[in-house]
């Protein structure tokens, strides 16, 4: 709750400013099969007409881990992980150097004000070689409280839709994914 208001109390003092500061990002698994929802699945039939048979898909095993970054103007940064390794530290830093130069091409002038970095908790993000690399860009991070009921900006907002774009679609390799 804590977050939540001091959220608030810097929007009423900095206004849209400071919205347009704040990069969130998170990671999330592409599957290279994804089906449909219930929802995209369904149909309009006649009364008494036979109902289509559905087969039911389960989710693939074949995946690839993607790390997205973006602000209130749209996807900065997607960065796919190599087929079997997984975020870490170092890997997390490379990735957050990416987004810095993804910042200076796309969103001009935002580097000149502090940006404001809004991620969960997880090890990597607020490992000490991560927040040292956050002070040498200027960045300010605010993390996401530990064991938050809430969901983090990804969970419920670009994931939830880039899951529904995804459904129904079929990727043979890690490549056609990407």
């Amino acid at each position: 709750m804590a977050c939540a208001l001091d959220f608030l109390d810097r929007y009423h003092k900095e206004g849209d400013q400071f919205l347009e500061r704040i990069v969130t990002g998170d990671e999330t698994w592409v599957s290279h099969i994804t089906p449909e929802s219930k929802r995209q699945s369904m149909e309009w039939r006649i009364r008494n007409s036979p109902v289509r048979v559905k087969v039911k898909r389960t989710i693939s095993t074949r995946k690839v881990m993607a790390t997205l970054l973006w602000d209130r103007h749209g996807v900065l940064l997607v960065e796919f992980m190599q087929q079997g390794t997984t975020i870490n530290t170092a890997a997390y830093c490379a990735t957050l150097t990416k987004l810095r130069r993804a910042i200076q091409n796309k969103r001009r002038g935002l580097l000149t004000s502090t940006v404001l970095l809004l991620h969960d908790n997880a090890r990597p993000y607020s490992a000490i070689n991560t927040q040292n690399l956050n002070r040498s860009f200027e960045w300010e991070q605010n993390d996401h409280p530990p064991y938050s009921p809430d969901l983090a900006p990804g969970d419920f907002h670009l994931f939830r839709y880039l899951k529904v774009f995804l459904g129904g679609k079929r990727f043979d390799t890690a490549d056609e994914v990407k």
